[in-house]
């Protein structure tokens, strides 16, 4: 008699080779999931980026639907093994509700993956045994030099140890091109662990991996500080891998004192492993150097380039694979919003800012579940709230928050006269092709940083940017500290704004006239951005912000941006009226007005004086905000001391907040000198 029985499968996909496949319109977990509900019935109930689990009615023969899955993978793409892949499938049962994470450790060949969630107080099966430093340098996300180096050492390892000529690996030197938090530590880690199961290199030291760092060179103290280094290298006198950052030292490899501590390297290479370190630089310069450290130590370079979105979003899956999480599509789209924030001051740190989201996210998950007593392992829009200060705004299309907008009436009328230019192209490729860079001009606060943001969201919506994300930098952003530096810098933050938009504010801070100092980077990162704006004109905008007159020097003096960047937007300063709107409009939001504030505030803006309102430091629209900030600031104390609830704004809050020194300097005749307001 013929029965079914009830089973849960997993399938998995190795990270790197998913993104081998970035490229393609479907990504492999979409497209499998949807080929194993078609011709399964299967149901699937998560999906990451590299696995999905479901649920299938089957006949009892697990062997038989684990092969079935197995072809499935194998005729959409053609593989002829299951390197790229595994598949978990095991019977549903009152004590098995599951996958059992035996099984699948026995079974997979890519990095293991922990168990579900669990609450405390439940017991956890044993954790899985270690995979090999080979196995684990596979399964790294992105990483192609590193995974080279390691696989040719890995072919290398008998012979060596045939001949003894153990040297001739742990004597050769590594020069890493790599910015920080791309994996450095991590790398240095597993190759660490890569030569001891190699049987190549012995680390007898507690400290496997050192890091050190050759101090710029500064006059008389240079080589005492060169010195430290080299005592750092042969303490105790114990082997280990040790990675010196020579970023200061690009350019004056030829002194004598970056020559001691070379001898000394050269000396050090087989009893330590010695790495080298600069930030990611352009392959020329990488080659010089690399040429100029062989005189007197063998090195082999390795340029590793910055991780890119898709590579961000591996990383995060993996970090929450390994908790037993995942995220939906509205999380994810708050998550990427986060990291573009994070990227934006300048100070992103790869993977240990990525880490840092992740367990933030987790963290305000695990707060909602302990607030709604509502348990999931997949991650939710709601229970992350507050991780992406834009997220308020992700409920709204482009448009309404186009007409939400106060005092731009000509402006609104400028962008969709634009947006429909460019639909109008999308649409009839007989039209000639607009490009969809765009300058905007105007003092601090004038709404320059909101519209670009709305402009990526409708083209978004109209099917022109396919991610219409933001991303915010400084001109000087793309500029680097080192030679060589520049243009690779440039070229990876245009790259993370493909199919969005890269708003580059105070970009006239990149151009510098004739007389231009050689140390100055800006001309370069300028030319890297116009062929970058050239060669993906379809596919990233760029809106250049600025004051009037210096927008103007920087179009005059680079005419190539001009012609690349047809569409100029002016945003004049708001009038007084318009300031006491946008006050009262924040307010408005999420307090009551008490009795007389809406007089009160239209009264504090109509006595800003003509000279400060014409100041060309005057921050507008930032200004009225810092000022509302302010004043609900004085109503949460105020509450805070009496018990209430804070749900009113009075005129005494406002008149607190505008009394202190900040916005009293606004018209202080003897401080007109003086900047105000924030920007």
């Amino acid at each position: 008699m013929n029965h079914t029985v009830n089973a849960a499968f997993r399938i998995k996909f190795d990270p790197a080779w998913v993104l081998s496949k970035r490229g393609d319109r479907v990504l492999p977990i979409e497209r499998v999931s949807a080929a194993v509900e078609e011709q399964l019935g299967a149901k699937i109930t998560s999906k990451t980026l590299t696995e999905c689990q479901g649920t299938l009615v089957v006949p009892p023969d697990l062997d038989l639907v684990e092969d079935r899955l197995e072809e499935i993978v194998r005729e959409l793409y053609s593989l002829s093994d299951d390197k790229h892949f595994s598949v978990i499938v095991e019977e549903v049962t009152a004590d098995s509700p599951e996958l059992s994470d035996e099984r699948e450790m026995a079974s997979s060949n890519t990095s293991s993956v922990k168990s579900s969630p669990k609450k405390l107080g439940d017991s956890r099966p044993p954790k899985p045994e270690k995979s090999s430093a080979a196995e684990r340098i596979r399964a790294l996300i992105g990483a192609p030099a590193f995974k080279e180096l390691a696989e040719e050492t890995i072919k290398i390892a008998p012979v060596v140890r045939k001949y003894g000529t153990f040297e001739t690996v742990t004597g050769r030197c590594c020069l890493f091109s790599v910015n920080d938090g791309c994996g450095l530590s991590t790398y240095l880690e597993l190759y660490a662990d890569l030569l001891e199961e190699l049987e190549l290199f012995q680390i007898e030291s507690r400290t496997r991996v050192a890091e050190v760092k050759l101090p710029p060179k500064k006059g008389e103290g240079t080589a005492e500080a060169v010195k430290r280094v080299i005592e750092a290298l042969s303490v105790s006198g114990k082997s280990r891998v040790v990675c010196v950052d020579i970023s200061e030292w690009m350019t004056s490899s030829d002194d004598v004192d970056f020559r001691k501590f070379l001898s000394l390297a050269a000396e050090s290479a087989g009893h330590h492993v010695v790495f080298f370190r600069v930030p990611f630089v352009e392959q020329t310069v990488l080659e010089d150097l690399r040429q100029n450290l062989n005189d007197m130590v063998f090195v082999r370079s390795l340029s590793m380039v910055p991780f890119d979105p898709e590579e961000i979003d591996l990383f995060a899956d993996k970090i929450l694979d390994e908790k037993g999480f995942t995220m939906d599509d509205e999380a994810r789209e708050i998550f990427r919003e986060r990291i573009a924030e994070e990227k934006n001051d300048g100070r992103f740190y790869g993977i240990k800012t990525v880490r840092k989201v992740v367990r933030e996210m987790l963290y305000r998950m695990q707060l909602s579940e302990a607030e709604t007593g509502i348990s999931s392992s997949c991650i939710t829009k709601d229970q992350i709230a507050g991780l992406s200060k834009n997220e308020n705004t992700m409920g709204l299309s482009g448009t309404e928050m186009l007409d939400q907008l106060v005092g731009m009436d000509g402006i609104k009328e400028q962008v969709n006269q634009i947006v429909a230019q460019i639909v109008a192209h999308s649409q009839n490729e007989k039209l000639e092709a607009p490009c969809i860079h765009m300058r905007f001009v105007g003092n601090p606060g004038t709404g320059k940083t909101t519209v670009a943001r709305i402009v990526g969201k409708i083209l978004r919506e109209k099917g022109i940017l396919r991610n219409g994300s933001f991303l915010e930098h400084s001109g000087r952003d793309l500029c680097g500290k080192f030679v060589g530096e520049t243009a690779p810098r440039t070229a990876a933050i245009c790259r993370d704004a493909y199919g969005s938009v890269l708003f580059i504010d105070e970009a006239y801070s990149l151009y510098r006239d004739d007389n231009f100092s050689t140390a100055d980077y800006g001309r370069e990162a300028l030319d890297t951005l116009i062929a970058e704006m050239e060669n993906h004109r379809s596919d990233l905008m760029v809106i250049m912000a600025g004051y009037p007159d210096e927008m103007e020097a920087l179009m005059k003096g680079n005419p190539g941006l001009v012609s690349r960047m047809p569409y100029k937007i002016e945003f004049p300063n708001y009038t007084r009226e318009q300031l006491t709107q946008i006050f009262l409009s924040m307010a408005e939001k999420s307090f009551t007005l008490g009795e007389g504030l809406e007089q009160a505030v239209k009264d504090y803006f109509a006595s800003l004086s003509s000279e400060l309102m014409e100041r060309k430091d005057f921050s507008n629209g930032r200004y009225v905000r810092n000022l509302y900030e302010r004043t609900w600031a004085k109503a949460a104390l105020r509450c805070q001391m009496s018990g209430e609830p804070c749900t009113v704004l009075t005129v005494e809050d406002l008149s607190l907040a505008s009394s202190e020194k900040d916005f009293q300097l606004v018209n202080d005749k003897k401080n007109r000198s003086r900047t105000i307001g924030f920007i």
